[in-house]
């Protein structure tokens, strides 16, 4: 089982952030099993925050479960062991697009501007995509107050 990371930064390669607004515009990040040979992924831990000018607002942060990708650039995962294979996991970035919906809010986190939040999943835990075409999860935050862009970056398995 190999370990992966991904992140919306422009140094990734993975297009323009998207400023944020009072609705869910797109999506951060996005992992969807490939058209082909689908595998089981477990997200196991998720880091956030936003990198524009620093002041009081709020920020939501909602991981949904989607069954089908958004249009987006797709970036390259790095996996974690560099001995590992390639990730077979379709990765998108920074869309203006939202693929279909499914479960909305499996996770779902309001906070502050300034601060950044991370989630490591207790073992057992971890967020799961099944071995189906398409299907994973998106990355997605909104903001009342915030218009500045937002940065997230995940790690996840596949089996």
């Amino acid at each position: 089982m190999a370990n992966f990371s991904a992140t919306n930064g422009s140094s990734a390669g993975a297009g323009t952030q998207q400023a944020l607004t009072t609705s869910y515009v797109g999506a951060l990040l996005g992992l969807n099993g490939p058209t082909t040979t689908p595998r089981r992924g477990k997200i196991f831990d998720v880091l956030i925050g936003t990198n524009g000018t620093p002041a009081d607002n709020y920020v939501e942060w909602d991981i949904s479960r989607v069954t089908t990708s958004s249009t987006a650039t797709i970036i390259t995962p790095l996996p974690l062991d560099s001995a590992d294979a390639a990730a077979t996991t379709v990765v998108t970035a920074n869309s203006s697009t939202m693929g279909t919906i499914s479960v909305q809010n499996i996770f779902y986190v309001g906070v502050n501007q300034r601060a950044s939040y991370r989630w490591v999943a207790a073992p057992g835990s971890e967020l799961v995509w099944p071995a189906t075409s398409s299907n994973g999860f998106q990355l997605r935050a909104r903001s009342g107050g915030y218009t500045g862009t937002a940065t997230g970056t995940w790690m996840w398995q596949e089996q």
